[in-house]
């Protein structure tokens, strides 16, 4: 059977619960080892998620988001080791701007201890990097948004417009050359583009998935950001895009990959 012809089955036999390897095997009739390259190349273009045993259908543009909860517990080790490559970019005594999202969470808690002023646009990071009192912290006032523990959007656009910092650390939904970097909701990306006009130095953290998805609301292109982090099982390809951007890249090592 031809690759494409099977590429086309799986996706058509994914659903929004896991289909499991022996599944497609057993729906194409090719060899596990085939099946989990197929995934592996899918997930590569954002056409489906693989999960422990199998994959799930990758999600639509637009779609909401998983709980704060479910999203802090995947890929921990992956955005540990983010997190430890974006403090070494960080200087002392730098005024810093900590987007939402739980990986530039994983970045404050990094930061505990260090001599920064860091605006953070949710509670989570804040209350990780307040509990030492070596860091000057400050949050938007207001309302407190259920679940993120973030500010509403109008509270996180003042507070961005408010400060002038040194290095805003970004999150995105999805970031490509062709569409630039986008997220979910329109008002993320009026907090996003706030946060990148505040700041003098941007760095963009995405995963291996999010070099591969869009997402509907642009917020910044790639020329908007000086530094990307990601980890190290990125395609190279999709790098060298952001290369010829002018962007340093740098490479965090990548979790292991699902059996």
């Amino acid at each position: 059977m031809q690759r494409s012809v099977r590429h086309k089955m799986i996706i058509r036999a994914l659903g929004g619960q896991r289909t499991t390897v022996d599944a497609l095997v057993a729906l194409t009739g090719a060899s596990p080892v085939t099946i989990r390259r197929d995934l592996a190349d899918l997930e590569g273009h954002g056409l489906l998620k693989r999960v422990h045993g199998g994959a799930v259908a990758a999600s639509r543009r637009g779609m909401r988001t998983q709980t704060y909860a479910m999203r802090a517990n995947q890929d921990v080790a992956s955005k540990e080791s983010v997190a430890a490559l974006v403090a070494g970019l960080i200087e002392e005594h730098e005024t810093v701007v900590l987007d939402n999202g739980t990986t530039n969470d994983a970045v404050a808690r990094t930061l505990v201890g260090r001599d920064l002023t860091v605006l953070c646009m949710s509670l989570h990071s804040a209350v990780a990097l307040g509990v030492h009192p070596q860091a000057q912290v400050i949050v938007p006032g207001g309302v407190v948004v259920p679940d993120t523990l973030s500010a509403t959007p109008a509270a996180c656009i003042d507070a961005a417009r408010s400060i002038r910092a040194d290095v805003a650390v970004l999150g995105a939904a999805a970031a490509s050359a062709s569409h630039g970097l986008t997220t979910t909701t329109f008002d993320d990306a009026q907090i996003k583009g706030a946060i990148v006009a505040c700041a003098t130095h941007r760095i963009l953290l995405a995963d291996r998935a999010k070099l591969t998805r869009t997402a509907s609301f642009r917020f910044a292109g790639l020329e908007d950001i000086d530094d990307l982090v990601t980890t190290a099982d990125s395609p190279p390809d999709l790098l060298e895009e952001f290369r010829a951007a002018g962007v340093q890249v740098h490479l965090a090592p990548a979790a292991p990959a699902h059996p």
